[in-house]
């Protein structure tokens, strides 16, 4: 399959070594034009790894340095504004590591969403929350080992991430766009129903009205993947927050693991693209430098892990049940 034309998707990851192959094949199967990605201060060779995958015109891969008391995200996204203006990319998705765009019409590829939106400007992309499935250690590939996943789309804690043609706006933060450059934009959901136009607000905000519209997920939704097993969702905190905050966000037994892992249902839907993201990446892998890369990615990642999850250091990741609960 061609990819869509004038489409772009561009994430800023940090020691991402152990999942950015898996993503990255992903997200070109379904049909992106245009995969950007933004790294800063790696330790993992995922950087050197992205070279290597540049350099053979898989991806787009841009070193930043992080100007001092910016957001490495915020960062980013203007990093990619500046080089997409330079490419004939008219759409763009700006999502991380951890999610998967997984559109449910038709073949499930990015013209089948594009031709359902028709004229719009911006697109609404719910999250659907998939907990660690029973996992504690790093288990990949990804996709087929996390299929447990929330059973709704509760209006308290689900968010959104966008897609939208991104010369209409000035900025964009790490859930929307943002700075429109005109009104009368219009704003729909991914089955193409339409939906309130607030984006002058300069609130962050996260959500789009009203929540029963914006929820389409028989047309397209993002699979989020923000805990994978226990101990990547502890690693976290080696690698740091992309919006540069301190917190206990990446503890088990946080609000945010709380809310984020869900495991009541189960869905495999993203799977009828399985075949085509294995052929993919066995391609790639024959390339033996991309191979030795990727392998020194996962082993740098292991000997990582062993370092850091300590026993002590697990115990001071992980929060006690509050008084008068069960816990998790």
């Amino acid at each position: 399959m061609k990819p869509a034309p004038h489409t772009a998707l561009a994430s800023a990851m940090r020691n991402e070594g152990p999942h950015l192959m898996e993503w990255l094949a992903y997200h070109s199967v379904i049909g992106f034009e245009h995969i950007l990605i933004i790294t800063n201060d790696c330790t993992d060779g995922s950087d050197t790894l992205l070279d290597a995958l540049a350099a053979r015109g898989h991806v787009t891969h841009i070193r930043q340095t992080v100007p001092t008391g910016t957001a490495p995200q915020d960062s980013a996204m203007r990093l990619a504004f500046r080089h997409l203006a330079t490419t004939n990319a008219e759409w763009l998705c700006h999502i991380d590591s951890d999610e998967f765009l997984n559109i449910r019409l038709g073949e499930g590829h990015l013209s089948d969403l594009l031709a359902r939106v028709g004229e719009a400007d911006v697109i609404a992309l719910p999250w659907l929350f998939f907990g660690t499935s029973g996992h504690t250690a790093r288990t990949l590939p990804v996709l087929p080992a996390f299929t447990a996943c929330a059973a709704g789309f509760p209006e308290d804690t689900t968010k959104f991430k966008s897609m939208f043609r991104f010369a209409k706006f000035g900025h964009a933060h790490d859930h929307r766009p943002i700075e429109p450059k005109q009104d009368d934009l219009k704003v729909v959901s991914a089955a193409g129903t339409p939906l309130r136009n607030n984006l002058d607000s300069a609130k962050k905000r996260k959500k789009y009205f009203p929540h029963a519209k914006a929820i389409a997920p028989e047309a397209a939704v993002l699979n989020h993947y923000a805990t994978r097993a226990e101990d990547d969702f502890l690693m976290k905190n080696a690698r740091g927050d992309g919006q540069g905050h301190v917190s206990n966000k990446y503890h088990l037994g946080s609000a945010w693991f709380k809310t984020a892992n869900q495991n009541a249902a189960q869905d495999r839907s993203i799977l009828r693209h399985w075949p085509r993201v294995e052929a993919l990446l066995a391609d790639w892998r024959n390339d033996p430098e991309i191979a030795a890369l990727e392998s020194a990615c996962l082993a740098s990642d292991t000997a990582l892990r062993h370092k850091t999850l300590t026993p002590a250091t697990r115990l001071g990741w992980t929060l006690p049940p509050k008084a008068g609960t069960k816990g998790t």
